[in-house]
């Protein structure tokens, strides 16, 4: 056990030593992931649909003439359409949070 332990000390100061080690320059290290770095997703309920409502109320909501073909209370039909809606939507806070909606997995 003694000598288990002796060795395991030994290994230890070379290594604090650099007769082991590469030196620290020269060892890659991978950057880690906080939760920090990922963005929240964008919820259609409460951060989009305001915004189709306001801009394409009432034709895309229930009642309106293209509702049946197009509704735009339905987040599937959000992510088929896609871009296409930047010509009614010309807000680019209102754009960038719809391609940040594009972007998530449904």
């Amino acid at each position: 056990m003694r000598v288990v332990l002796l060795l395991i000390a030994a290994g230890l100061l070379l290594v604090e030593w650099g007769r082991v080690a590469k030196p620290a320059a020269t060892l890659a290290v991978a950057p880690v992931s906080t939760h920090s770095d990922l963005k929240p997703r964008v919820d259609f309920e409460t951060q989009l649909k305001p915004i189709f409502q306001s801009k394409c109320m009432p034709c895309h909501f229930s009642g309106g003439k293209v509702y049946d073909r197009m509704p735009f209370d339905n987040p599937a039909t959000i992510r088929k359409l896609g871009t296409k809606l930047f010509t009614r939507i010309k807000d680019e806070n209102e754009r960038r949070l719809i391609e940040e909606f594009l972007s998530q997995t449904p």
